[in-house]
């Protein structure tokens, strides 16, 4: 701050080798209180650019910095003036850079400001559309959230909740303005500018676009890709259910959709019957999980598919049902390599248990009336246990099997095992507190503590995944309508 005080006007307009000035050095870094010093001293160098036209606000917006994005806005305002709407202006550029960075209120307040911004088309057919079409992240329905996140969100919202459910609600002005301004266009220019944005976000899953983009624009409902796959497919291609779940806010259109094919043959059950991509699989935990997961998806849309759809064969000659076998003939057998490593794992730990109560329970005839209880509730816990994960481990595996069987015989041997380990606890630290402790209350505290260090590992490395299996195999359907909103 010295130093600017110091310099004179002549001395603050020098660039150095690349053409920035000292204002622009100021915007990379951030210094928005340098920044109104320089520009009180030298009002024009908000205009002046390095030697690839980068002027400060530019620069300001691909290094992220807010604060001096929204203050140079303030000085430089005719830096958006019509003259700058075509797709080779910096002023377009500045607009991608702020939705690249996630500035989507200052990008909705200037799409407000200067509505032919969210019209102009960049090179290769990129649009502020499309680029919001590409961050999944900026909207609700692509936040992935593991157990212990969703468990913090049932909670009040804290400031960080709010400030995201702030962010979403400033995205969804955004697109809902930009879907407006495009919809205006003669239906060419609109259909051409929607339809990228529009199969983009169904493979995304990102249906909040793909409503605000079917309201403003009806037709959108038959946009195709190049293979002539429509929303509905590329939904079910990429296991996207809430883009699926659209198709139940539609009218009698949706089954013209149903029954189209694409071009090689495949109806919308040949594509259910095809493996998810790698990075939808990999969101579930474990492949007896996953498999399950395709089983969910396949039956669904058998459910609402005409007849003739499920016998149908493709180009290659077959069936939906052989062409899911042969899809999953390798998670199948992962699958089931899975389950048996789980179901190994904890029959050695239920054996384990059964063999210390048990032999506790006998050492002294009729034991300690306190534990007796929880002595008996262990062993008859881990030897029901040991019995269901032996049942997993004899099972015939077949497709159907993972549906139901599998994870209901997973979840039983878990919670058995938890409540084993529990049980377990409670007697021993009973024992422990009676016979060494010499009924010190105070005592009680370093007790409990060790007896729930072991409790509190098995929630915290297993739970987890009970939780979701609980959750995949007695949750209600995630197929179905989720909005009262007619689409079409």
């Amino acid at each position: 701050m010295y130093l600017i005080n110091r310099m004179s006007r002549l001395q603050l307009g020098l660039q150095n080798s690349n053409g920035d000035t000292v204002l622009s050095i100021a915007a990379i870094v951030g210094n928005t209180r340098a920044a109104i010093m320089i520009v009180n001293k030298q009002p024009n160098l908000p205009q002046i650019g390095n030697r690839d036209g980068g002027v400060p606000l530019l620069e300001a917006a691909r290094h992220g910095q807010k604060e001096m994005i929204s203050y140079l806005l303030e000085v430089n305002g005719d830096y958006l003036q019509a003259a700058e709407y075509s797709a080779d202006k910096p002023g377009v550029f500045f607009m991608n850079l702020l939705v690249l960075a996630g500035f989507y209120d200052l990008a909705l307040e200037l799409v407000q400001s200067h509505p032919p911004l969210a019209r102009v088309e960049y090179y290769g057919g990129e649009s502020l559309l499309s680029a919001m079409a590409s961050k999944p992240s900026a909207f609700p329905s692509g936040i992935q959230l593991d157990f212990w996140h969703r468990l913090i969100h049932c909670f009040p919202p804290m400031k960080g909740i709010r400030d995201v459910k702030l962010m979403h609600h400033q995205t969804l002005q955004l697109i809902k303005c930009l879907c407006t301004e495009i919809a205006c266009l003669d239906y060419e220019k609109a259909s051409m500018m929607l339809r990228r944005p529009f199969l983009l976000a169904a493979e995304l899953g990102i249906y909040e676009i793909m409503e605000e983009i079917m309201e403003s624009f009806p037709h959108a409902i038959w946009f195709s890709d190049n293979e002539n796959h429509n929303l509905f497919h590329i939904a079910v291609m990429n296991r996207q259910e809430n883009v699926f779940n659209l198709l139940y806010q539609i009218s009698d259109y949706k089954h013209r959709l149903l029954v189209s094919e694409d071009i090689f043959g495949n109806n919308i059950l040949h594509l259910a019957g095809k493996l998810a991509p790698q990075h939808r699989l990999n969101l579930i935990s474990g492949a007896a999980l996953q498999m399950q997961y395709e089983l969910r998806w396949f039956k669904e849309v058998e459910k609402i598919v005409q007849l003739a759809c499920k016998e149908d064969k493709n180009s290659e000659g077959r069936t939906p049902a052989m062409l899911f076998t042969e899809e999953h003939k390798r998670l199948v057998k992962e699958g089931e390599k899975w389950m048996k490593d789980t179901a190994s794992s904890c029959t050695v730990a239920a054996a384990l248990i059964a063999t210390v109560i048990f032999a506790a329970a006998i050492t002294v005839p009729g034991g300690n009336n306190n534990d007796d209880v929880s002595d008996a509730l262990s062993l008859f816990s881990s030897v029901a246990a040991i019995l269901m994960f032996l049942s997993i481990l004899t099972a015939r595996y077949a497709e159907a099997d993972f549906l139901y069987s599998l994870p209901k015989r997973l979840i039983f041997g878990l919670v058995t095992l938890f409540l084993s380990i529990t049980s377990m606890m409670v007697a021993f630290s009973a024992t422990l507190y009676l016979v060494f402790c010499n009924r010190k209350a105070w005592m009680l505290i370093p007790v409990g503590a060790l007896a729930c260090l072991p409790i509190s590992l098995f929630v915290s490395l297993q739970f987890p995944l009970l939780v979701d299996m609980i959750y995949s195999t007695y949750k209600p359907r995630f197929f179905g309508k989720k909005s009262k909103c007619m689409l079409h």
